[in-house]
């Protein structure tokens, strides 16, 4: 890896560190929308997908110095933003075209949606709701979790159509 390419992901991670940290909606207490993944789109768009993917591991490792999930919060977080930035990034590389970038950001959205609904519901609610029912964990899982993530992926997508190019230039 070049010292460029890790001087851009470190201060890309910094970047989404902080971000992380300026919370501006909670959904059920637990869900946050938070623009910390637009650093790791950006870098994702830039530098590819790999790039997009340490910037998130690098993000939610920092996160843990401050963690009040015991790393439960920060693993979800990693892996499936880090699904999204990969997704997008694999997709975009193979032509960077403004048209490719909104079917790499929709096709990211919906490996967003499909791949947090599985980790979610098999992974990441039992251990925040060890005494809950399937049914329970399936009916918040559809109900609050997957059109969160949905609504996640087209902020998202729009917030990084709305300032990539202009970012672009400076990451060069």
């Amino acid at each position: 890896m070049k010292n460029n390419l890790v001087v851009k992901i470190g201060v890309f991670s910094a970047l989404a560190f902080v971000l992380q940290m300026a919370v501006f909606f909670k959904v059920g207490g637990f869900l946050d929308i938070e623009f910390s993944d637009i650093p790791a789109i950006i870098i994702s768009f830039a530098e590819g997908p790999v790039a997009g993917v340490l910037t998130e591991l690098i993000k939610n490792l920092i996160h843990l110095l401050i963690t009040r999930t015991g790393g439960i919060g920060e693993f979800a977080n990693f892996v499936i933003n880090g699904a999204f930035v990969f997704t997008l990034g694999v997709i975009y590389k193979q032509n960077k075209t403004k048209k490719n970038a909104i079917i790499a950001l929709a096709a990211a959205t919906v490996v967003l949606v499909i791949f947090a609904f599985f980790v979610n519901l098999y992974i990441m609610l039992p251990l925040y709701m060890k005494d809950a029912g399937f049914a329970d964990k399936l009916n918040l899982t559809l109900h609050t979790i997957t059109p969160f993530n949905f609504v996640k992926g087209i902020v998202l997508s729009i917030i990084t159509m709305l300032i990539y190019k202009r970012i672009s230039r400076i990451i060069k």
